[in-house]
């Protein structure tokens, strides 16, 4: 992905979050000088890889397979197998009108997706075998808003703005936006992108950015290589 798009799509997805009254963090709009000056006193926005993150899975087509993310808050991977501290996350996302977020599972993460206004959320969802692998026969059983929805395996969940579905670790699932871009909340135990993310297919969870501008804001990808200059 270019920057220059990168940096359209942030500007973008920011007037989109506003219009459902949703005001992101301040660190949000920090520039990249601005964060390097505020590394020492701002070390948990970098450790726990809070805020901006575009993908499109290393794929080169944003439209059609991508996602718009980001990380309001989030905990330490490590405290889990404790069972103390700060054992929950935040995201807001925003998945466009028939933008694909590629099928996938996590091994630790629980999750609830949110639709927080728009169009229609669309969830195609697979219960895992025995191996972890997509198990294309068994019933699928999430619960939506408390209540439990049996889905054939790989059918499709339809929530519409204020519906919500948890996803316990091992459902795998894959979503887009239909009828208009969609608004995502993701309230879940700790997030870890780096090493929870299981893909059916062979992609990239993070993008390969051409460097055509200078940022607006950083990414997390960017994180490791902008503030350690």
């Amino acid at each position: 992905m270019k920057r220059s798009g990168v940096n359209e799509i942030i500007r973008e997805g920011d007037a989109f979050i506003r219009s459902f009254g949703y005001i992101l963090p301040p660190f949000a709009y920090w520039s990249p000088e601005e964060m390097k000056r505020r590394g020492a006193e701002s070390a948990g926005v970098f450790d726990a890889r809070l805020g901006w993150d575009i993908t499109d899975y290393g794929q080169g087509k944003f439209e059609e397979l991508g996602l718009f993310l980001f990380t309001v808050r989030n905990g330490r991977f490590e405290d889990m197998s404790k069972g103390a501290g700060m054992l929950y996350a935040e995201k807001i996302m925003i998945s466009r009108r028939d933008q694909i977020s590629p099928m996938h599972r996590h091994v630790i993460k629980a999750e609830d997706i949110i639709n927080r206004g728009g169009g229609k959320l669309v969830l195609e969802l697979f219960m895992p075998d025995t191996e972890g692998g997509i198990d294309a026969h068994a019933e699928v059983s999430v619960p939506v808003d408390g209540t439990i929805r049996r889905l054939p395996a790989g059918g499709l969940l339809k929530l519409d703005p204020g519906e919500s579905v948890t996803l316990l670790p091992g459902v795998w699932h894959a979503f887009w936006g239909e009828g208009g871009d969609v608004l995502i909340g993701e309230v879940s135990t700790v997030n870890d992108d780096l090493t929870d993310n299981i893909f059916r297919d062979p992609i990239g969870r993070f993008s390969e950015i051409e460097e055509d501008v200078e940022p607006a804001h950083l990414l997390v990808s960017d994180y490791g290589r902008w503030l350690a200059r």
